[in-house]
């Protein structure tokens, strides 16, 4: 049997935390697949790969990137809720 009372009010989006959210996402997220293109590129010439390989270093680097962006938005939502009952 659960204890809590079953939610009936209806869910509000906060748009003002969705918004911040989503530009501090854009901005971070710039950064970190920049990085990913960038550090791919610097690190198959200093390994001396090939043209392949470095793009496959690339491909890891911005899946890791990816993997960075939903936990950002995931512990952002976590401070910065979506919704809110009315």
């Amino acid at each position: 049997m659960n204890a809590q009372p079953a939610p009936t009010a209806p869910r509000r989006i906060i748009w003002q935390s969705v918004v911040t959210v989503i530009s501090a996402a854009i901005l971070i997220g710039a950064e970190v697949f920049g990085a990913a293109f960038a550090g791919g590129w610097a690190l198959g010439i200093l390994l001396g790969l090939d043209e392949t390989s470095s793009r496959i270093l690339q491909a890891v680097l911005f899946a890791i990137g990816v993997f960075i962006m939903v936990a950002f938005v995931r512990n952002a939502q976590r401070i910065e809720p979506f919704t809110r009952r009315a």
